[in-house]
Protein backbone atom coordinates (compact mmCIF):
# COMPACT_ATOMS: atom_id res chain seq x y z
CA UNK A 1 0.00 0.00 0.00
CA UNK A 2 1.32 3.44 -0.89
CA UNK A 3 1.04 6.63 1.10
CA UNK A 4 -1.72 7.81 -1.25
CA UNK A 5 -4.19 5.37 0.25
CA UNK A 6 -6.82 6.71 2.62
CA UNK A 7 -6.72 5.57 6.25
CA UNK A 8 -9.67 5.69 8.65
CA UNK A 9 -8.99 5.40 12.38
CA UNK A 10 -11.78 4.63 14.84
CA UNK A 11 -10.95 6.21 18.20
CA UNK A 12 -9.29 9.46 19.28
CA UNK A 13 -7.62 8.23 22.44
CA UNK A 14 -3.89 7.81 23.00
CA UNK A 15 -3.53 5.01 20.43
CA UNK A 16 -5.64 6.63 17.71
CA UNK A 17 -3.87 9.96 18.05
CA UNK A 18 -0.42 8.35 17.95
CA UNK A 19 -1.37 6.44 14.83
CA UNK A 20 -2.84 9.52 13.13
CA UNK A 21 0.28 11.56 13.83
CA UNK A 22 2.71 8.87 12.60
CA UNK A 23 0.75 7.95 9.46
CA UNK A 24 0.23 11.58 8.55
CA UNK A 25 3.99 12.15 8.81
CA UNK A 26 4.42 9.19 6.46
CA UNK A 27 2.19 10.92 3.90
CA UNK A 28 -1.05 8.98 4.35
CA UNK A 29 -4.38 10.84 4.16
CA UNK A 30 -5.95 10.16 7.56
CA UNK A 31 -9.37 10.64 9.15
CA UNK A 32 -10.01 9.92 12.84
CA UNK A 33 -13.56 9.24 14.03
CA UNK A 34 -14.68 9.37 17.65
CA UNK A 35 -18.22 9.42 18.97
CA UNK A 36 -17.36 11.70 21.92
CA UNK A 37 -17.27 15.50 21.50
CA UNK A 38 -13.67 15.70 22.71
CA UNK A 39 -10.51 13.68 22.22
CA UNK A 40 -8.78 11.60 24.84
CA UNK A 41 -10.44 8.19 25.03
CA UNK A 42 -10.34 7.16 28.69
CA UNK A 43 -9.32 10.75 29.50
CA UNK A 44 -12.35 12.30 27.78
CA UNK A 45 -14.48 14.56 29.97
CA UNK A 46 -17.44 12.35 29.03
CA UNK A 47 -16.08 9.45 31.10
CA UNK A 48 -13.59 10.95 33.57
CA UNK A 49 -14.53 9.65 37.01
CA UNK A 50 -13.58 11.54 40.21
CA UNK A 51 -10.05 10.73 41.37
CA UNK A 52 -8.83 9.56 37.95
CA UNK A 53 -5.07 9.90 37.64
CA UNK A 54 -2.35 8.41 35.45
CA UNK A 55 -0.92 5.09 36.59
CA UNK A 56 2.69 6.25 36.46
CA UNK A 57 4.65 9.48 36.37
CA UNK A 58 4.80 12.16 33.69
CA UNK A 59 8.44 11.19 33.06
CA UNK A 60 7.47 7.80 31.60
CA UNK A 61 3.87 8.29 30.46
CA UNK A 62 4.25 10.44 27.34
CA UNK A 63 5.09 10.26 23.65
CA UNK A 64 8.73 10.11 22.60
CA UNK A 65 8.76 13.53 20.92
CA UNK A 66 6.40 15.42 23.23
CA UNK A 67 7.19 15.40 26.96
CA UNK A 68 4.71 16.44 29.63
CA UNK A 69 4.58 20.13 30.64
CA UNK A 70 7.12 21.08 33.29
CA UNK A 71 4.45 22.48 35.59
CA UNK A 72 2.46 19.24 35.72
CA UNK A 73 2.58 17.30 39.00
CA UNK A 74 4.57 14.09 39.02
CA UNK A 75 1.37 12.09 38.45
CA UNK A 76 -1.07 13.97 36.19
CA UNK A 77 -4.81 13.84 36.78
CA UNK A 78 -7.45 13.05 34.17
CA UNK A 79 -8.00 16.63 33.04
CA UNK A 80 -4.27 17.24 32.68
CA UNK A 81 -3.92 14.09 30.60
CA UNK A 82 -6.68 15.26 28.27
CA UNK A 83 -5.03 18.68 27.97
CA UNK A 84 -1.69 17.00 27.22
CA UNK A 85 -3.24 15.02 24.37
CA UNK A 86 -4.93 18.14 23.03
CA UNK A 87 -1.54 19.86 23.10
CA UNK A 88 0.00 16.90 21.24
CA UNK A 89 -2.53 17.32 18.43
CA UNK A 90 -1.99 21.08 18.22
CA UNK A 91 1.80 20.75 18.35
CA UNK A 92 1.87 18.31 15.43
CA UNK A 93 -0.90 20.13 13.56
CA UNK A 94 -3.31 17.32 12.76
CA UNK A 95 -6.47 18.63 14.41
CA UNK A 96 -8.06 18.86 10.96
CA UNK A 97 -8.04 15.07 10.67
CA UNK A 98 -10.31 14.62 13.72
CA UNK A 99 -14.03 14.11 13.29
CA UNK A 100 -15.27 14.27 16.86
CA UNK A 101 -18.89 13.63 17.76
CA UNK A 102 -18.95 11.19 14.85
CA UNK A 103 -19.64 7.51 15.45
CA UNK A 104 -18.77 4.68 13.08
CA UNK A 105 -21.90 2.56 13.28
CA UNK A 106 -21.00 0.04 10.56
CA UNK A 107 -17.93 -1.03 8.62
CA UNK A 108 -18.27 -3.43 5.70
CA UNK A 109 -15.30 -4.91 3.81
CA UNK A 110 -15.27 -4.33 0.08
CA UNK A 111 -12.72 -5.19 -2.60
CA UNK A 112 -11.04 -1.80 -2.38
CA UNK A 113 -11.07 -1.49 1.41
CA UNK A 114 -13.97 -0.59 3.69
CA UNK A 115 -17.33 1.08 3.34
CA UNK A 116 -18.16 3.02 6.51
CA UNK A 117 -21.50 4.20 7.84
CA UNK A 118 -21.05 7.14 10.17
CA UNK A 119 -23.44 9.12 12.33
CA UNK A 120 -22.95 12.72 13.41
CA UNK A 121 -25.21 15.57 14.50
CA UNK A 122 -26.53 15.99 10.96
CA UNK A 123 -27.46 12.36 10.39
CA UNK A 124 -26.09 9.14 8.89
CA UNK A 125 -23.60 9.29 6.02
CA UNK A 126 -21.38 6.93 4.09
CA UNK A 127 -17.71 7.18 3.36
CA UNK A 128 -14.93 4.77 2.45
CA UNK A 129 -11.28 4.08 3.13
CA UNK A 130 -8.55 1.82 1.81
CA UNK A 131 -7.42 0.65 5.26
CA UNK A 132 -9.29 0.66 8.57
CA UNK A 133 -7.49 0.99 11.90
CA UNK A 134 -9.40 0.16 15.07
CA UNK A 135 -8.24 2.20 18.05
CA UNK A 136 -11.44 2.08 20.11
CA UNK A 137 -9.47 0.94 23.14
CA UNK A 138 -9.63 -2.10 25.37
CA UNK A 139 -11.68 -0.04 27.84
CA UNK A 140 -14.44 0.91 25.43
CA UNK A 141 -17.54 -1.07 26.41
CA UNK A 142 -18.45 -0.86 30.12
CA UNK A 143 -19.33 -4.16 31.80
CA UNK A 144 -22.12 -3.85 34.40
CA UNK A 145 -23.30 -6.93 36.31
CA UNK A 146 -26.96 -7.87 36.03
CA UNK A 147 -27.86 -7.77 39.72
CA UNK A 148 -30.99 -9.44 40.96
CA UNK A 149 -33.60 -6.94 42.17
CA UNK A 150 -32.21 -3.98 40.22
CA UNK A 151 -35.64 -2.83 39.04
CA UNK A 152 -37.07 -2.64 42.56
CA UNK A 153 -33.86 -0.92 43.64
CA UNK A 154 -34.33 1.78 41.00
CA UNK A 155 -38.02 2.19 41.79
CA UNK A 156 -37.03 2.96 45.38
CA UNK A 157 -34.76 5.78 44.13
CA UNK A 158 -31.52 3.84 43.94
CA UNK A 159 -29.03 4.73 41.21
CA UNK A 160 -26.66 2.28 39.56
CA UNK A 161 -24.09 2.84 36.83
CA UNK A 162 -20.61 2.10 35.59
CA UNK A 163 -17.58 3.94 36.96
CA UNK A 164 -17.09 5.67 33.60
CA UNK A 165 -20.55 7.23 34.00
CA UNK A 166 -19.85 8.63 37.48
CA UNK A 167 -18.45 12.04 36.55
CA UNK A 168 -19.09 14.34 39.49
CA UNK A 169 -18.19 13.67 43.11
CA UNK A 170 -21.04 15.96 44.16
CA UNK A 171 -23.49 13.27 43.04
CA UNK A 172 -22.41 11.35 46.14
CA UNK A 173 -22.74 14.18 48.67
CA UNK A 174 -24.70 12.99 51.68
CA UNK A 175 -25.48 9.65 50.00
CA UNK A 176 -24.72 6.06 50.93
CA UNK A 177 -22.48 4.71 48.18
CA UNK A 178 -21.45 1.13 47.38
CA UNK A 179 -18.50 0.69 45.01
CA UNK A 180 -18.22 -2.73 43.38
CA UNK A 181 -14.66 -3.78 42.53
CA UNK A 182 -11.14 -3.44 43.89
CA UNK A 183 -9.16 -2.28 40.87
CA UNK A 184 -7.66 1.16 40.41
CA UNK A 185 -10.91 2.85 39.37
CA UNK A 186 -12.81 1.37 42.33
CA UNK A 187 -10.26 2.62 44.87
CA UNK A 188 -9.87 6.00 43.15
CA UNK A 189 -13.62 6.61 43.23
CA UNK A 190 -14.06 5.31 46.78
CA UNK A 191 -11.34 7.61 48.10
CA UNK A 192 -12.75 10.63 46.25
CA UNK A 193 -16.36 10.18 47.35
CA UNK A 194 -15.44 9.27 50.95
CA UNK A 195 -14.86 13.00 51.54
CA UNK A 196 -18.52 13.86 50.81
CA UNK A 197 -20.61 10.66 51.10
CA UNK A 198 -22.60 9.64 54.16
CA UNK A 199 -21.01 6.19 53.88
CA UNK A 200 -18.62 4.50 51.47
CA UNK A 201 -18.51 0.72 51.12
CA UNK A 202 -16.28 -1.22 48.73
CA UNK A 203 -17.36 -4.75 47.78
CA UNK A 204 -14.32 -6.70 46.61
CA UNK A 205 -14.83 -10.14 45.12
CA UNK A 206 -11.09 -10.64 45.26
CA UNK A 207 -8.36 -8.55 46.83
CA UNK A 208 -5.58 -7.56 44.44
CA UNK A 209 -1.98 -6.74 45.24
CA UNK A 210 -1.30 -3.04 44.83
CA UNK A 211 2.07 -1.36 44.55
CA UNK A 212 2.80 1.84 46.50
CA UNK A 213 4.44 4.39 44.24
CA UNK A 214 7.35 4.56 46.70
CA UNK A 215 8.58 1.67 48.83
CA UNK A 216 12.13 2.45 49.94
CA UNK A 217 13.80 5.73 49.04
CA UNK A 218 16.58 5.25 46.51
CA UNK A 219 16.08 1.48 46.47
CA UNK A 220 12.82 0.47 44.83
CA UNK A 221 9.65 2.05 43.59
CA UNK A 222 6.77 1.16 41.31
CA UNK A 223 8.44 2.32 38.10
CA UNK A 224 11.79 0.72 38.94
CA UNK A 225 10.00 -2.61 39.26
CA UNK A 226 7.67 -2.34 36.27
CA UNK A 227 9.59 -0.12 33.83
CA UNK A 228 13.14 -1.44 33.86
CA UNK A 229 14.41 -4.51 32.07
CA UNK A 230 15.60 -5.98 35.37
CA UNK A 231 12.24 -5.44 37.02
CA UNK A 232 10.39 -6.91 34.06
CA UNK A 233 12.75 -9.89 34.08
CA UNK A 234 11.40 -10.88 37.51
CA UNK A 235 8.21 -12.01 35.77
CA UNK A 236 8.36 -15.02 33.49
CA UNK A 237 7.99 -14.13 29.82
CA UNK A 238 7.02 -16.51 27.04
CA UNK A 239 10.55 -16.60 25.67
CA UNK A 240 13.38 -15.88 28.09
CA UNK A 241 16.55 -13.97 27.32
CA UNK A 242 19.89 -14.80 28.94
CA UNK A 243 19.34 -12.78 32.13
CA UNK A 244 15.78 -14.06 32.48
CA UNK A 245 16.89 -17.68 32.10
CA UNK A 246 19.35 -17.04 34.93
CA UNK A 247 16.74 -15.39 37.20
CA UNK A 248 14.17 -18.10 36.57
CA UNK A 249 16.73 -20.89 36.70
CA UNK A 250 19.76 -21.17 38.96
CA UNK A 251 19.07 -17.75 40.55
CA UNK A 252 15.36 -18.33 41.16
CA UNK A 253 15.84 -17.96 44.91
CA UNK A 254 17.25 -14.46 44.36
CA UNK A 255 14.26 -13.51 42.23
CA UNK A 256 11.80 -14.94 44.73
CA UNK A 257 13.55 -13.25 47.64
CA UNK A 258 13.45 -9.89 45.86
CA UNK A 259 9.70 -10.21 45.31
CA UNK A 260 9.19 -11.35 48.91
CA UNK A 261 10.97 -8.23 50.16
CA UNK A 262 8.83 -6.01 47.92
CA UNK A 263 5.70 -7.82 49.12
CA UNK A 264 6.58 -7.22 52.77
CA UNK A 265 7.42 -3.58 52.14
CA UNK A 266 4.07 -3.11 50.33
CA UNK A 267 2.19 -4.71 53.23
CA UNK A 268 3.89 -2.50 55.80
CA UNK A 269 3.65 0.69 53.75
CA UNK A 270 -0.14 0.33 53.38
CA UNK A 271 -0.75 -1.24 56.83
CA UNK A 272 -2.52 -4.17 55.18
CA UNK A 273 -2.15 -6.54 58.15
CA UNK A 274 -3.71 -4.10 60.57
CA UNK A 275 -6.57 -3.48 58.15
CA UNK A 276 -7.10 -7.17 57.38
CA UNK A 277 -6.52 -6.51 53.68
CA UNK A 278 -3.54 -8.71 52.80
CA UNK A 279 -4.43 -10.44 49.50
CA UNK A 280 -4.05 -14.18 49.08
CA UNK A 281 -1.24 -15.53 46.93
CA UNK A 282 2.19 -14.15 46.11
CA UNK A 283 3.02 -10.57 45.25
CA UNK A 284 4.11 -11.45 41.73
CA UNK A 285 0.41 -11.90 40.94
CA UNK A 286 0.36 -8.09 40.79
CA UNK A 287 1.43 -8.54 37.18
CA UNK A 288 -1.09 -11.22 36.30
CA UNK A 289 -2.78 -9.09 33.65
CA UNK A 290 -2.63 -5.56 34.95
CA UNK A 291 -0.69 -3.65 37.56
CA UNK A 292 -2.41 -1.66 40.27
CA UNK A 293 -0.87 1.22 42.16
CA UNK A 294 -2.10 2.24 45.57
CA UNK A 295 -4.60 5.10 45.46
CA UNK A 296 -3.23 7.92 47.59
CA UNK A 297 -4.93 8.05 51.02
CA UNK A 298 -7.20 5.06 50.25
CA UNK A 299 -5.85 2.81 53.00
CA UNK A 300 -5.51 5.74 55.38
CA UNK A 301 -9.24 6.43 55.00
CA UNK A 302 -10.01 2.74 55.47
CA UNK A 303 -8.09 2.93 58.75
CA UNK A 304 -10.09 6.02 59.76
CA UNK A 305 -13.36 4.17 59.20
CA UNK A 306 -14.39 6.41 56.31
CA UNK A 307 -14.18 3.54 53.81
CA UNK A 308 -15.25 -0.03 54.59
CA UNK A 309 -13.90 -2.85 52.43
CA UNK A 310 -15.96 -6.05 52.32
CA UNK A 311 -13.32 -8.48 51.11
CA UNK A 312 -14.00 -11.80 49.35
CA UNK A 313 -17.62 -10.77 48.87
CA UNK A 314 -20.15 -9.98 46.17
CA UNK A 315 -23.58 -8.37 45.89
CA UNK A 316 -26.21 -11.11 46.05
CA UNK A 317 -29.09 -8.76 45.30
CA UNK A 318 -30.26 -5.18 45.31
CA UNK A 319 -33.50 -4.40 47.12
CA UNK A 320 -35.98 -1.73 48.17
CA UNK A 321 -36.02 -1.75 51.96
CA UNK A 322 -38.07 -0.01 54.58
CA UNK A 323 -35.39 2.66 54.91
CA UNK A 324 -34.66 3.01 51.21
CA UNK A 325 -32.66 1.17 48.55
CA UNK A 326 -29.93 -1.22 49.61
CA UNK A 327 -27.67 -4.14 48.76
CA UNK A 328 -27.49 -7.60 50.30
CA UNK A 329 -24.04 -9.17 50.17
CA UNK A 330 -23.28 -12.84 49.70
CA UNK A 331 -22.37 -13.18 53.38
CA UNK A 332 -25.75 -11.72 54.42
CA UNK A 333 -24.53 -8.20 55.22
CA UNK A 334 -27.12 -5.50 54.45
CA UNK A 335 -25.87 -2.14 53.18
CA UNK A 336 -27.79 1.03 52.59
CA UNK A 337 -27.10 2.02 49.00
CA UNK A 338 -28.40 5.20 47.41
CA UNK A 339 -25.79 4.79 44.67
CA UNK A 340 -24.05 1.65 43.37
CA UNK A 341 -20.94 2.36 41.28
CA UNK A 342 -19.79 -0.62 39.22
CA UNK A 343 -16.02 -0.43 38.76
CA UNK A 344 -16.28 -3.82 37.12
CA UNK A 345 -14.14 -3.42 34.04
CA UNK A 346 -14.84 -3.39 30.34
CA UNK A 347 -15.52 -5.74 27.48
CA UNK A 348 -13.40 -5.67 24.35
CA UNK A 349 -15.83 -5.33 21.43
CA UNK A 350 -15.94 -3.90 17.92
CA UNK A 351 -19.71 -3.77 17.38
CA UNK A 352 -19.53 -1.83 14.11
CA UNK A 353 -17.90 -4.76 12.31
CA UNK A 354 -20.09 -7.38 10.67
CA UNK A 355 -20.62 -10.64 12.61
CA UNK A 356 -18.69 -12.49 9.90
CA UNK A 357 -15.62 -10.29 10.40
CA UNK A 358 -15.93 -10.43 14.18
CA UNK A 359 -15.88 -14.23 14.08
CA UNK A 360 -12.63 -14.11 12.11
CA UNK A 361 -11.03 -11.80 14.67
CA UNK A 362 -11.57 -13.87 17.80
CA UNK A 363 -11.41 -17.45 19.01
CA UNK A 364 -14.23 -19.40 20.66
CA UNK A 365 -13.47 -17.66 23.99
CA UNK A 366 -13.64 -14.16 22.55
CA UNK A 367 -9.86 -13.65 22.59
CA UNK A 368 -8.51 -11.37 19.86
CA UNK A 369 -6.17 -13.27 17.56
CA UNK A 370 -3.78 -10.50 16.53
CA UNK A 371 -0.19 -10.84 15.37
CA UNK A 372 1.88 -8.45 17.51
CA UNK A 373 -1.45 -7.30 19.03
CA UNK A 374 -1.95 -5.41 15.74
CA UNK A 375 -2.62 -7.53 12.68
CA UNK A 376 -5.66 -9.82 12.37
CA UNK A 377 -5.05 -13.02 10.45
CA UNK A 378 -7.06 -13.42 7.28
CA UNK A 379 -8.86 -10.05 7.33
CA UNK A 380 -7.30 -7.75 4.73
CA UNK A 381 -7.00 -3.96 5.02
CA UNK A 382 -7.58 -4.01 8.76
CA UNK A 383 -5.32 -3.47 11.76
CA UNK A 384 -5.57 -2.56 15.44
CA UNK A 385 -3.62 -0.13 17.57
CA UNK A 386 -3.80 0.19 21.34
CA UNK A 387 -4.63 -3.49 21.83
CA UNK A 388 -1.24 -3.81 23.54
CA UNK A 389 -2.50 -2.27 26.78
CA UNK A 390 0.34 -1.54 29.18
CA UNK A 391 1.56 0.78 31.93
CA UNK A 392 3.35 2.87 29.27
CA UNK A 393 0.55 2.74 26.73
CA UNK A 394 1.57 6.04 25.09
CA UNK A 395 4.95 4.63 24.07
CA UNK A 396 3.64 1.15 23.23
CA UNK A 397 0.96 2.71 21.03
CA UNK A 398 3.45 5.02 19.34
CA UNK A 399 5.79 2.15 18.45
CA UNK A 400 2.78 0.14 17.24
CA UNK A 401 1.85 3.09 15.01
CA UNK A 402 5.31 3.00 13.41
CA UNK A 403 4.94 -0.78 12.98
CA UNK A 404 1.61 -0.16 11.22
CA UNK A 405 3.17 2.43 8.93
CA UNK A 406 5.90 -0.04 8.00
CA UNK A 407 3.22 -2.67 7.35
CA UNK A 408 1.27 -0.38 5.03
CA UNK A 409 4.43 0.53 3.14
CA UNK A 410 5.47 -3.09 2.68
CA UNK A 411 8.59 -2.71 4.83
CA UNK A 412 7.86 -5.69 7.11
CA UNK A 413 8.86 -9.27 6.38
CA UNK A 414 5.87 -11.02 7.92
CA UNK A 415 5.60 -14.74 8.67
CA UNK A 416 3.10 -16.76 6.66
CA UNK A 417 -0.51 -16.71 7.81
CA UNK A 418 -0.10 -20.27 9.09
CA UNK A 419 2.99 -19.29 11.09
CA UNK A 420 1.27 -16.20 12.50
CA UNK A 421 -1.78 -18.26 13.47
CA UNK A 422 0.40 -20.79 15.30
CA UNK A 423 2.30 -18.02 17.12
CA UNK A 424 -0.94 -16.29 18.17
CA UNK A 425 -2.45 -19.55 19.43
CA UNK A 426 0.65 -20.34 21.44
CA UNK A 427 0.71 -16.83 22.92
CA UNK A 428 -2.94 -17.06 23.97
CA UNK A 429 -2.29 -20.47 25.53
CA UNK A 430 0.63 -19.02 27.48
CA UNK A 431 -1.42 -15.99 28.55
CA UNK A 432 -4.26 -18.23 29.74
CA UNK A 433 -1.82 -20.27 31.78
CA UNK A 434 0.00 -17.37 33.45
CA UNK A 435 -3.06 -15.17 34.14
CA UNK A 436 -5.68 -17.88 34.76
CA UNK A 437 -7.66 -16.38 31.89
CA UNK A 438 -7.49 -12.77 33.14
CA UNK A 439 -5.80 -11.19 30.14
CA UNK A 440 -8.52 -8.87 28.77
CA UNK A 441 -9.26 -11.23 25.88
CA UNK A 442 -5.69 -11.23 24.68
CA UNK A 443 -5.20 -7.46 24.69
CA UNK A 444 -3.08 -7.02 27.85
CA UNK A 445 0.71 -7.20 27.67
CA UNK A 446 1.43 -6.12 31.27
CA UNK A 447 4.03 -6.45 32.74
CA UNK A 448 5.92 -7.04 29.51
CA UNK A 449 5.76 -3.54 28.02
CA UNK A 450 9.44 -3.46 27.09
CA UNK A 451 9.36 -6.93 25.54
CA UNK A 452 6.43 -5.84 23.38
CA UNK A 453 8.36 -2.80 22.15
CA UNK A 454 11.47 -4.89 21.48
CA UNK A 455 9.51 -7.32 19.31
CA UNK A 456 7.99 -4.54 17.20
CA UNK A 457 11.38 -2.85 16.81
CA UNK A 458 12.95 -6.13 15.71
CA UNK A 459 10.29 -6.50 13.00
CA UNK A 460 11.15 -2.99 11.78
CA UNK A 461 14.89 -3.75 11.95
CA UNK A 462 15.36 -0.88 14.36
CA UNK A 463 17.64 -1.44 17.32
CA UNK A 464 18.36 0.87 20.20
CA UNK A 465 22.03 1.65 20.82
CA UNK A 466 23.69 -0.88 23.12
CA UNK A 467 24.33 1.80 25.74
CA UNK A 468 20.65 2.71 25.85
CA UNK A 469 19.55 -0.90 26.23
CA UNK A 470 22.14 -1.45 28.96
CA UNK A 471 20.90 1.60 30.87
CA UNK A 472 17.32 0.29 30.71
CA UNK A 473 18.25 -2.70 32.83
CA UNK A 474 18.46 -0.56 35.94
CA UNK A 475 17.00 2.79 34.95
CA UNK A 476 13.35 3.35 34.07
CA UNK A 477 12.56 3.41 30.39
CA UNK A 478 12.62 6.88 28.82
CA UNK A 479 10.26 7.55 25.91
CA UNK A 480 12.70 10.08 24.43
CA UNK A 481 15.08 7.18 23.70
CA UNK A 482 12.69 6.14 20.90
CA UNK A 483 12.63 9.46 19.02
CA UNK A 484 14.78 7.86 16.36
CA UNK A 485 11.69 6.14 14.96
CA UNK A 486 10.11 9.48 14.18
CA UNK A 487 13.31 10.82 12.66
CA UNK A 488 13.58 7.78 10.44
CA UNK A 489 9.97 8.18 9.29
CA UNK A 490 10.81 11.75 8.22
CA UNK A 491 13.54 10.40 5.98
CA UNK A 492 16.37 11.82 8.05
CA UNK A 493 19.63 10.06 8.70
CA UNK A 494 19.32 8.80 12.23
CA UNK A 495 22.32 9.11 14.46
CA UNK A 496 22.57 6.70 17.37
CA UNK A 497 20.14 7.95 19.99
CA UNK A 498 21.61 9.06 23.29
CA UNK A 499 19.86 7.79 26.36
CA UNK A 500 18.68 11.02 27.81
CA UNK A 501 15.43 12.75 28.60
CA UNK A 502 14.80 16.45 29.04
CA UNK A 503 15.06 17.58 32.61
CA UNK A 504 11.74 18.81 34.01
CA UNK A 505 12.76 22.45 33.57
CA UNK A 506 13.55 21.79 29.91
CA UNK A 507 10.24 20.20 29.05
CA UNK A 508 7.98 22.28 26.87
CA UNK A 509 4.36 23.06 27.57
CA UNK A 510 1.73 22.15 25.00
Amino acid sequence: MTSGNRIAIVGAGIAGLACAKVLRQEGFPVEVFDRTPDLGGVWSATRRYPGLRAQNSKHTYHFSDFPMPADYPRVPDGQQMQEYLDGYVRHHGFGGTLRLGTEVVAADPVDSGWLLEIRDQVGIHRTSCDHLIIANGVFSDPAVPDFRGVELFRQAGGQIGHASEFLDVEWARGKSVVVVGYGKSACDIAEAISHVAASTNVVARRLLWKMPRKLARGLIDYERLMLTRMGEAHFRYQELNRVERFLHGSAHTVRESNLDVIQELAIKRSHLRELGLVPEGRFEEIAESTVGTVTEDFFERVGMGLITVHRDNTIAELFAGQHGPGARLADGTLLQADIVVCATGFQQRVPFLTPYVQRQLTDENGNFRLHRQILPIGVPNLSFVGYNSSVISALNAEVAAHWTAALLQGRLALPTQEEMAAQVDERLRWMDERTHGHHAHGTAITPFSIHNIDEMLADMKFRLPRRTRAAQWFRTIRPSSYRGLTERSKGATVAPARDHAPAPEEQRTP
